[in-house]
């Protein structure tokens, strides 16, 4: 049991950092080709190499039914979701893209609250939104004469897309488990999804010539093939069946340091006194709402 344990721990400590370090590896990835298409290469080729490896090992392909809840999931957390923000850091820092990232447990607290048809919104809850909403403020005191860039604004618009999308996706699909294995279907997402990147990125001409992409791109979708998604992604369905989900939401709060930390160091991102006291503000009010949801939900 102890052995499980530390594993589960291990795992989250996994999830923790790298999926805050792939913020990064998109920032670079999305400077050389389209965001969009960074999204769709990672997808397809994760979800390649899950799936082949399982049906090599004899699985089949799931019937329609299973394969319809699979694709709502899909385009929820993947297409809209990780496209959106991996599109959005061709015009912001993939630290202010994290910070509004982190705010998903919040409006997955919101959501399932709407949802369920939730009516006990407590007084803690209008304090953490309103926490939350001083701490977006106080980052974007920073970003007050940037906010006349439409691109920069058109990125910002980005970020929260997906953010509500990934929010969104995790309430409306919590309960469509389908009945094959955890990382077959995660298989199946990525790849469902990284066709249908692809297929919107030929379509918009979002798209380069394999040939012409340079080191650092590849070392990127590299990057965010095996760490970001095999890596972080299989140690993040792991986790979740070991430990609860207010140990586990632990994640959303460690991701944007480590993305601003990073972004700060090796890509030389803004990072001064308003930016650091914005995101601890920022992760005080969601940690305030998600906490509160917890007690109402229980």
């Amino acid at each position: 049991m102890k052995k499980e344990l530390h594993k589960a721990y291990l795992a989250l400590g996994i999830v923790s950092f790298f999926w805050g370090t792939t913020y990064i590896a998109s920032r670079v990835g999305a400077q050389h080709m389209p965001g969009l298409f960074v999204s769709g290469i990672r997808q397809f080729v994760s979800g390649a190499i899950l799936v082949a490896f399982f049906l090599i090992r004899g699985h089949r392909l799931p019937g329609w039914e299973i394969l319809k809840k699979i694709s709502v999931q899909s385009i929820f957390l993947l297409c809209i979701a990780n496209g959106l923000l991996t599109w959005s850091v061709e015009y912001i820092s993939g630290g202010l893209a994290a910070i509004i990232a982190a705010l998903v447990p919040l409006f997955i607290a919101l959501f399932t609250l709407w949802l369920s048809k939730c009516a006990r919104i407590t007084r803690w809850m209008v304090v953490g939104l309103l926490v939350g909403f001083a701490g977006v403020l106080t980052i974007f005191y920073d970003y007050l004469l940037q906010l006349q860039n439409r691109s920069f604004v058109f990125g910002v618009v980005l970020a929260v897309l997906s953010t509500l999308s990934w929010s969104f996706g995790t309430v409306y699909t919590s309960k469509q488990k389908p009945p094959i294995d955890v990382l077959y279907n995660v298989g199946l997402q990525m790849l469902i999804a990284g066709i249908l990147v692809l297929t919107v990125c030929v379509f918009t001409g979002k798209y380069v010539n394999p040939s012409s992409i340079g080191t650092d791109s590849i070392l990127a979708l590299s990057y965010l093939i095996v760490f970001g998604s095999l890596v972080a992604y299989s140690a993040y369905v792991f986790v979740i069946g070991k430990l609860p989900p207010t140990q586990v939401s632990v994640y959303a709060y460690i991701n944007p340091i480590v993305a601003v930390v990073l972004g700060w160091l090796l890509l030389s991102e803004k990072m001064n006194v308003n930016m650091i006291l914005g995101t601890l503000i920022t992760l005080s009010g969601v940690y305030l709402v998600n906490r509160e949801f917890k007690k109402v939900k229980q």
